[in-house]
């Protein structure tokens, strides 16, 4: 069988003590033998996966030839952010599973041949700078994540003046506080952001919009805003005692990690380290959450109201999660946070579960099996059932949201002209490249507005 090849990763002992990257890249020789895999489509199937239209074969056909630098320029032509999405897509999802190969054997392993290049090209430094001359126009960006970072960047190679206003510290957003070292390296997110530096993108950090400046100032102060804060606040379970000493989200767990070091000895904000740590959810953030702790010391255990073939995590990251001694606590839902005297978790008491038929979602459904409960001892639990809209950039502006919080921005425009919005802060929680997606679109929809073709 004509098989892809399979990228090395880190030995399964070693990285989970450590946060070094587990997923180590192909080289030349893996690179090439993959690339010789594509059967260069006359009509590309992948390219109508991408979010953002990558020419697939065509960056293959340079991997090829050897012709780095090329491949790297046609990726350029339409992603911002290859070097992140070559790690953190979900390829298998997207572009790979609508790839002709896949049919009968493996797809070609198009983000791995994408990371390859992107990290050829950070290595040898090659140049991005590649903008055009300034036109005299100013577009704020609220938020540094991937749609921000992605928005500013096509704006940028215009000519627009282009400022991001960052909340945090650090920019980057959920890029920087949210995925964990060893999926994705912060020297690759700070690269990407003083990339657009050198494009002459000017960021303003521990500036929160609606707080430290408004919205209105902001539109008076620029041609056009673009929001892109993405969905930061987290959602809980509901039950009894949620608020115990002990219970986190996944939000504040790897923010705290990934953005703090908390778990560094001498960290200023340590996180106090359990023995046994329970992390209710299944989708990639809680298998972030879970194989972070278990790097800082933790037994972890995922509680999970499904089984394994549910899960909605990429199956790399359960994969890497499985092999990293993560344990899987299926059909189980929790009712009710077990608390000491004094108010600190102990356990959590779960409901048993049996799957139905398949729902509108086109997974299983499920439902509690009456009167059959169990006790998990824990002195942590960690909360990864997603996040919703922070409200704080447009409280108390003229910008429409529906009832869940979500910015109402059709076609990537408000009902304010001068204001557009995309990514999570429109669509609820989604995937890093379909941020991108937005961002590029908003960007697009801007410079329709100022009669620039880009």
């Amino acid at each position: 069988m004509d098989e892809k090849v399979k990228m090395r990763n880190l030995d399964p002992n070693e990285r989970s003590h450590t946060f070094a990257e587990v997923a180590l890249g192909y080289n030349e020789e893996e690179a090439l033998k993959e690339a010789n895999r594509c059967l260069q489509c006359a009509n590309p199937r992948c390219m109508k996966g991408c979010p953002v239209n990558i020419e697939i074969p065509k960056f293959i056909k340079a991997i090829k030839e050897n012709n780095l630098e090329e491949a790297y320029n046609i990726i350029l032509n339409s992603s911002s952010l290859p070097a992140i999405c070559g790690r953190v897509c979900p390829q298998e999802k997207q572009c790979e599973q609508m790839c002709v190969k896949g049919i009968k054997g493996d797809a070609i392993a198009i983000g791995s041949l994408e990371r390859y290049v992107a990290d050829y090209a950070l290595a040898n430094h090659l140049n991005v700078n590649t903008k055009k001359a300034k036109v005299g126009k100013k577009v704020a960006i609220v938020g540094s994540g991937p749609s921000g970072l992605t928005c500013a960047g096509e704006l940028l190679k215009e000519g627009i003046d282009v400022t991001i206003y960052e909340s945090l510290h650090k920019a980057g957003g959920v890029l920087t506080y949210g995925i964990p070292e060893f999926r994705l390296p912060k020297t690759i997110v700070e690269t990407e952001v003083e990339n657009l530096k050198k494009l002459g993108a000017r960021f303003l950090l521990n500036t929160i919009i609606g707080k430290t400046i408004t919205l209105e100032e902001l539109e008076n102060t620029y041609d056009y805003v673009y929001i892109a804060t993405g969905a930061g606040l987290p959602k809980f379970l509901g039950i009894p005692n949620e608020n115990a000493n002990g219970v986190f989200s996944a939000n504040e767990i790897l923010t705290r990690i990934n953005l703090m070091g908390s778990y560094e000895e001498d960290a200023k904000t340590p996180i106090k380290k359990g023995h046994k740590a329970l992390v209710v959810g299944g989708g990639n953030v809680a298998m972030d959450a879970a194989r972070s702790l278990k790097r800082i010391g933790y037994n972890v255990s995922i509680v999970y109201r499904r089984t394994m073939e549910e899960l909605p995590a990429r199956k790399m990251e359960i994969e890497h999660a499985v092999e990293e001694g993560i344990i899987f606590d299926l059909l189980k839902n929790p009712k009710e946070v077990i608390i000491d005297e004094n108010y600190n978790v102990k356990g959590l008491k779960v409901a048993l579960m049996e799957l139905t038929d398949v729902d509108e979602s086109g997974r299983r459904g499920v439902k509690e099996i009456p009167d059959k409960f169990e006790e998990i001892p824990c002195d942590t639990i960690v909360v990864a059932l997603g996040t919703m809209p922070n409200p704080i950039a447009t409280d108390g502006s003229d910008i429409n949201t529906d009832e869940k919080g979500l910015i109402i921005a059709p076609e990537s425009v408000t009902n304010n002209d001068k204001v557009y919005a995309g990514g999570d802060a429109v669509t609820g929680s989604a995937t890093v490249i379909l941020a991108m997606e937005a961002g590029k679109k908003a960007a697009h929809a801007i410079l329709e507005k100022l009669n620039i073709q880009a």
